[in-house]
């Protein structure tokens, strides 16, 4: 079923916890993966806490990517949501690659799904894929 966007919510672990503290770093993979897969850049802001961690985002004409990180547990949390067409899979296999992460979770919905863009034999039911892989039904009025 098709929506207006796709989010794509990724979790990265036991990655490098020298790297993803570092801003310049982190800045530069995010801004990286975002050329590779074909986003139209338009802004970006990256910010360091104290004592450590990194948060940012970049604007796309898409919609955005951002991140979190977590040095101190070796945890990148990136986030990716898009209403065009662009190869997000290649940015997250780079930024996987980059933070030396050696295990890693995705997950992917799509956002939008609105009654009035079904196709009529899809109004009925909508199939709403949980975390944990099962299906869920509701109903749609």
């Amino acid at each position: 079923m098709e929506g207006l966007g796709t989010q794509v919510i990724v979790e990265l672990f036991d990655c490098n916890k020298v790297d993803i503290n570092n801003t310049e770093k982190v800045k530069e993979i995010m801004l990286n993966a975002a050329r590779i897969s074909k986003a139209t850049i338009i802004e970006h802001i990256f910010h360091k806490f104290s004592p450590h961690g990194i948060s940012g985002v970049i604007v796309i004409s898409e919609s955005h990517f951002t991140i979190h990180t977590w040095p101190e547990y070796g945890y990148v949390a990136v986030d990716i949501f898009t209403c065009g067409d662009f190869d997000y899979k290649a940015a997250l296999d780079y930024i996987k690659t980059e933070f030396r992460s050696e295990r890693s979770s995705v997950f992917n919905f799509q956002r939008g799904i609105l009654p009035e863009i079904f196709k009529e034999e899809q109004r009925s039911v909508l199939m709403e894929k949980a975390n944990a892989g099962c299906l869920k039904e509701r109903r749609i009025p």
